[in-house]
């Protein structure tokens, strides 16, 4: 009797042993998966930026490939930059801001035609850590046909006025931008974006 209830015992308490590992082995599969699942998500707000067509991340609606995990790096809002530190830029009607950093000789595009580019932005103002995209790291310009909507409105605005071969500064608002909603968790809500911006042809 004695026997059989320390071999029941024993065997209830390998089964608890057994029952803990199985937690153990549960938690650690919820602790990996959810890893993952972040990790998945910061590549593919990263590929935003860093492969593929740029069209998709400069249309004018939030990018959704990143958007329910989003960046963790990328959770503040970017600090926006007074007035004084740009008082040498023009101010359009519509809020945004540019200076010219070279200017250009050629023709200014009209709606519709299809201009071939170069760009980097940045978010917390120009040349700052928190670089979001570059056509120039790429090595490859960017095209889209001006004035059509095809991309967020502080770049029809900019696009339409340039003569070919000019270079701008430009900070866009954002209204102008991804408004509060932001985009693919690369741009918060509420963010004002920095372009360094140059018309390379008319196509």
């Amino acid at each position: 009797m004695h026997e059989r209830l320390k071999t029941k015992r024993s065997d209830k308490g390998t089964g608890n042993i057994k029952n803990d590992k199985r937690k153990m082995k549960f938690s650690a599969s919820k602790i990996v998966i959810a890893a993952a699942l972040l990790s998945g998500g910061a590549v593919a707000a990263l590929n935003l930026s860093n492969g593929g067509e740029r069209r998709t991340f400069l249309q004018k609606g939030a990018v959704a490939a990143a958007g329910t995990v989003g960046i963790l790096s990328g959770a503040s809002l970017p600090q926006v930059a007074s007035a004084d530190d740009y008082s040498d830029y023009t101010t359009t009607d519509s809020g945004l801001k540019y200076f010219i950093t070279k200017e250009g000789t050629g023709e200014v595009p009209l709606s519709g035609q299809t201009v071939k580019t170069q760009y980097t932005g940045w978010l917390d103002g120009f040349g700052s850590e928190k670089k979001f995209d570059s056509s120039r790291d790429r090595g490859r310009p960017f095209t889209f046909k001006a004035g059509a909507g095809q991309v967020i409105r502080g770049w029809d605005e900019s696009f339409t006025s340039m003569k070919v071969g000019e270079r701008r500064n430009v900070i866009i608002p954002p209204r102008l931008g991804y408004g509060d909603k932001g985009a693919g968790g690369v741009i918060p809500g509420g963010a004002t974006l920095y372009f360094d911006v140059e018309l390379l042809a008319i196509l």
